[in-house]
């Protein structure tokens, strides 16, 4: 689910920007869930200050047109500690500061020891990452959040795949993300979603970007959602 129209600027302008960065890219990638996919959107490739400060801009701007109500972002580790803090400093620029929390991935026995960093976990916090592949960071992250007293409150990330959650080797009727979003009542608010990079595939003249729709389309037919 995305909270914007399939053809909004926002979410077309980003999946030209992750083309162009090479954070999305088109051949044949075996997936988590072992399939053959046409496309693979990397967003650790987001990897100096320009990309990832842009990257930051495009989350506050969806964040904030989607009218979602949070307190506080919680980036679960690893790739979500970038991006809490990177779009903490873009939503303070737009005038929204807010605080960030990360976890560890193992607890710390000194200092302040424990596995959450950053600020305290309170209020209505907002858990971003990346994509939703198979929800288990989301999962961690909502136990994590409701052990500190706190409440989740929704979910952020830059590209919803749109396709069939696998579990035990078989293909779910729903998507990862809306697994996320029935069983914990969570809203997800994606940047972009395949619904938007097909329809930018659509408009394209590049030949290879030209030749890459086929696939991704078959793609989509076979397990999008």
């Amino acid at each position: 689910m995305s909270n914007a129209p399939a053809q909004d600027t926002l979410a077309q302008d980003f999946v030209a920007f992750a083309v162009e960065s090479r954070v999305l890219r088109f051949g044949e990638f075996k997936t988590k869930a072992g399939r053959l996919s046409p496309y693979f959107f990397n967003a650790g490739l987001f990897d100096d200050g320009a990309k990832l400060g842009r990257l930051a801009e495009f989350y506050a701007r969806r964040l904030i047109a989607s009218g979602l109500q949070f307190d506080m972002l919680f980036g679960p580790a690893y790739k979500g500690i970038t991006l809490a803090a990177a779009v903490s400093i873009e939503l303070a620029r737009l005038g929204h500061n807010k605080p960030f929390a990360y976890n560890r991935k193992e607890a710390k026995d000194h200092g302040e020891g424990g596995t959450l960093v950053g600020a305290p976990v309170q209020g209505r916090v907002l858990i971003i990452d990346d994509v939703i592949s198979a929800g288990t960071s989301v999962r961690e992250s909502i136990e994590m959040i409701k052990a500190a007293g706190a409440t989740p409150c929704g979910v952020t990330i830059a590209l919803d795949r749109q396709e069939k959650a696998t579990a035990n080797g078989q293909d779910a009727a729903e998507s990862a993300v809306q697994q996320v979003q029935g069983q914990y009542g969570l809203p997800v608010v994606a940047i972009a979603t395949l619904t938007d990079l097909m329809g930018f595939l659509d408009v394209q003249s590049d030949a290879a970007l030209v030749a890459a729709r086929p696939a991704v389309q078959a793609y989509r037919q076979r397990y999008g959602v």
